[in-house]
């Protein structure tokens, strides 16, 4: 039987929010894009993954609409999860390129470029006041990522998400992506506070990559 598990990403100090994720560990259950990418519109998660190789760690990742090459939190889900069923790659591998990941303590991290993330463009608000005030979606075409600083001087950021792609996916709760282009535009570790409550953190590192972690929660699982 093959079954989809439900985890929850980035997720709030107390446990909550989190971006919804749905994981099929035994991708091969689903063979070839057409098929990925109608469960995928069909489960509306935010993305859903499919892994190919736990072991290897290949993993093919879909939202209701496309296919990604790189995204941030269904490589944290993911790869927490395969660390808890016992299957622990040291490296995923989307399409975009080889992944690390570990985990420490309560979080779990990736590390990645941040042309992987292309397309997904930030704006500075003046004010958290402003960010949140914005509609969902806001007006315009094109990925958009809503910020402003919190506290500067500690690294703390307030931001929404609107990938805008005219699917199901109005606004994102939490994106590890747009975190990772964020952190490379202002080149310094930051604490992201994305959508109703969840916490995201970011580490550049000296070789053009970015770390990027937070907690993860299993909702559950259910046959496909």
């Amino acid at each position: 039987m093959t079954e989809l598990h439900i985890l929850r990403v980035f997720c709030g100090a107390d446990g909550g929010a989190g971006n919804a994720l749905g994981v099929v560990l035994d991708g091969g259950a689903v063979p070839g894009e057409p098929a990925r990418q109608a469960l995928a519109a069909e489960l509306g998660f935010s993305e859903t993954v499919f892994v190919d190789d736990p072991a290897q760690g290949r993993v093919d990742i879909y939202t209701p609409s496309v296919r990604l090459p790189f995204a941030g939190h269904p490589l944290v889900g993911t790869g927490w999860l395969l660390r808890r069923e016992g299957l622990a790659p040291d490296v995923l591998r989307p399409p975009a390129g080889d992944v690390p990941v570990r985990q420490d303590a309560e979080f779990s991290w990736i590390r990645g470029r941040a042309e992987w993330a292309a397309g997904r463009n930030t704006r500075r608000y003046d004010s958290v006041a402003e960010v949140d005030a914005l509609p969902t979606p806001p007006e315009g075409t094109g990925w958009l990522y809503a910020w402003a600083w919190q506290d500067e001087t500690a690294g703390l950021v307030r931001a929404r998400a609107f990938p805008r792609r005219g699917d199901s996916i109005a606004e994102d709760e939490a994106t590890g992506a747009a975190a990772l282009v964020l952190t490379s535009e202002l080149g310094r570790a930051l604490d992201i506070r994305q959508g109703v409550g969840s916490q995201i953190l970011t580490r550049p590192h000296g070789d053009d990559t970015i770390e990027v972690g937070g907690r993860v929660a299993l909702e559950g699982s259910r046959p496909l």
